[in-house]
C-alpha cells in the first residue's frame, strides 16, 4: 500500500519541473516577442525621422519650381499646401513637453496652412492670408510665453523693432493706403514673435533645451527674412526668383518652429 500510495506523489513531483520549464519557455517567448516589437518600432521611428525631412524638402522644391516657372504652375496648388501639411505632421510627432505649448504651435501651423492656401491667389487672397499669418504669429507668441515670460529680456525686442522699422520705412511708399494699418499690425506681431523666440533661446541657454532654443530663434529670424522678401517683392520691386527665396526661408522657419517642440521619448 505504501508503494502504491507513493506513485501519485512521485508523478506530481516529476511533473512540477516540467510545468516550470513550460512557464519559463512561455515567458521567454513573450520577452523575445516584446524585444522584437520594440526593435521594429525603433526602426520605424528612425526611418520616419529620415523620410519626413526628405519628403518636406522634395515637396518644397516642387512647389518652388512651380512658383518660379521651372515646373507647371498648377503644381503649386498641390505642393505648396502639402509641404506645410508635412511640417504639421512633423510637429504632431513631437510632444512639446507641454500640451498647451504643443496645441498653440499646431494652431499656428494650421493658420499658416490657411494663409498658404489664401496666397495661392496673390491679389484676392492677400488680406485673408495676412490675417491668417498674423493670427499664426500670435499663436506662436503665446506658445513661446509659456516657457519664458513676455519681454523678460528686452534687447531682442529692441533689435527686431529697429529691423522691422527699417524695412517698413523702405517699403512704406509702395504700401496702398487701405493696407497700411493691416501691414503695421502684421509687422508688430511678426517682430514680437521673432523677438520672443530669441528670448526663449536666451532663457534656455544653460539648460538641456539650449539646442532647440537656438533652432527656434533661428526660425524666428528666417520668418522675418521671408516676409521681408515677400513684402519687398510685392510693394517695392520684383525680385528675381522670388518664390525660391521667399518659400525656402518660409518653410525653413516653420520647420525650425515645429522642431522646437520636444521630441517624443522612444524606449527601445
Amino acid at each position: 500500500m505504501r508503494g502504491g500510495a507513493g506513485l501519485p506523489f512521485q508523478q506530481g513531483h516529476r511533473a512540477r519541473p516540467i510545468h516550470q520549464a513550460a512557464r519559463f519557455r512561455t515567458a521567454h517567448a513573450h520577452r523575445t516577442a516584446d524585444s522584437c516589437s520594440r526593435r521594429s518600432g525603433f526602426r520605424q521611428v528612425r526611418a520616419t525621422r529620415l523620410l519626413l525631412p526628405l519628403a518636406v524638402a522634395v515637396c518644397a522644391w516642387l512647389a518652388i519650381g512651380a512658383g518660379v516657372g521651372w515646373l507647371p504652375a498648377d503644381w503649386l496648388f498641390v505642393f505648396k499646401p502639402l509641404t506645410t501639411v508635412l511640417v504639421i505632421v512633423h510637429a504632431l510627432r513631437r510632444d512639446g513637453g507641454s500640451p498647451t505649448v504643443r496645441r498653440w504651435i499646431l494652431i499656428g501651423l494650421l493658420l499658416s496652412l490657411g494663409g498658404d492656401v489664401a496666397l495661392l491667389w496673390p491679389q484676392q487672397g492677400f488680406v485673408p492670408g495676412l490675417v491668417c499669418f498674423l493670427l499664426a504669429h500670435l499663436s506662436y507668441l503665446f506658445a513661446f510665453t509659456r516657457t519664458a515670460p513676455f519681454l523678460s529680456r528686452r534687447w531682442p525686442f529692441v533689435v527686431y523693432a529697429l529691423v522691422a522699422g527699417g524695412i517698413l520705412s523702405q517699403l512704406w511708399p509702395g504700401v496702398p493706403g487701405a493696407l497700411r494699418a493691416p501691414v503695421v499690425a502684421y509687422v508688430l506681431c511678426l517682430a514680437s514673435m521673432a523677438a520672443q523666440a530669441a528670448v526663449v533661446w536666451r532663457a534656455s541657454q544653460h539648460g538641456p533645451d539650449a539646442g532647440r532654443g537656438g533652432v527656434l530663434a533661428f526660425g524666428g529670424l528666417l520668418f522675418v527674412c521671408s516676409d521681408a522678401l515677400l513684402a519687398t517683392n510685392k510693394f517695392a520691386m520684383a525680385l528675381p526668383l522670388s518664390s525660391l527665396w521667399i518659400l525656402a526661408t518660409y518653410w525653413a522657419a516653420q520647420w525650425c518652429i515645429a522642431s522646437w517642440l520636444r521630441p517624443r521619448e522612444f524606449h527601445g
